[in-house]
């Protein structure tokens, strides 16, 4: 049966790079980013793929993707992030309202869509997919909003699958990559050496492939593992 998956963040970076890849295996992708022209451009062309601008933190917005996926929803990735202030504030001078937008993009979008998607999910024994950082888990200078956020989706991810046995729902922590978000986060900086976002989907589509138990799972280690 061919599979249906929202995948947020969808314009750019990593997201497109998900999405292309799964339209080339058959899968009807619903793809979401906030810049409809650069989303439709990107996605031009595309089988299997609708484009559907809009933003997570719009609950009209949020509604509109769950029922347009309807019955048939079986991945939802939550690829969707706002970094913050660039440069990257220590947290003695974060301004609060940044971080209520950090919080509100990266934590509590991806837990009220997850919320209407879950019937949908349920039904289909789907798969729960939240995208992680090691700043989640390490403690980096400048990387206290952002990081903060990615530990709170961490933490949601993980009680989750405790609580729906049914599905999978996995944090995936794609490592450094070559993004725009990345660049925003390094100003100035050469970020070249970083790997580009196409090269690390096929660890998340062999994650998704194998199915493991729920729980937070690195790039790396699929990588590794794969070879």
């Amino acid at each position: 049966m061919t599979r249906t998956a929202i995948v947020t963040g969808a314009g750019q970076g990593f997201g497109l790079a998900l999405t292309t890849a799964l339209a080339a295996r058959g899968t009807t992708v619903l793809a979401c980013a906030r810049d409809g022209a650069r989303l439709r451009g990107a996605l031009a062309g595309l089988p299997g793929v609708v484009a559907l601008p809009g933003d997570v933190t719009d609950p009209g917005f949020r509604s509109e993707l769950v029922a347009t996926a309807g019955d048939a929803l079986d991945l939802l990735v939550h690829n969707a992030g706002e970094l913050g202030p660039s440069p990257l504030p220590r947290l003695a001078a974060y301004p609060l309202d940044a971080l209520r937008g950090v919080l509100e993009t990266g934590v509590l979008a991806p837990l009220a869509l997850t919320q209407l998607a879950l019937p949908a999910l349920r039904a289909t024994g789907g798969t729960i997919v939240t995208l992680s950082s090691d700043a989640a888990v390490e403690a980096y200078e400048g990387w206290g909003g952002y990081g903060s956020g990615k530990a709170a989706l961490d933490r949601l991810a993980a009680v989750l699958g405790v609580e729906e046995p049914g599905l999978r729902v996995y944090a995936f922590d794609p490592g450094d990559m070559r993004t725009a978000m990345h660049q925003r986060a390094f100003p100035g900086e050469d970020i070249s050496d970083r790997p580009e976002p196409g090269s690390v989907v096929p660890a998340l589509l062999r994650l998704l492939d194998e199915g493991p138990p729920s729980g937070r799972y690195r790039a790396a280690e699929l990588t590794v593992g794969a070879t």
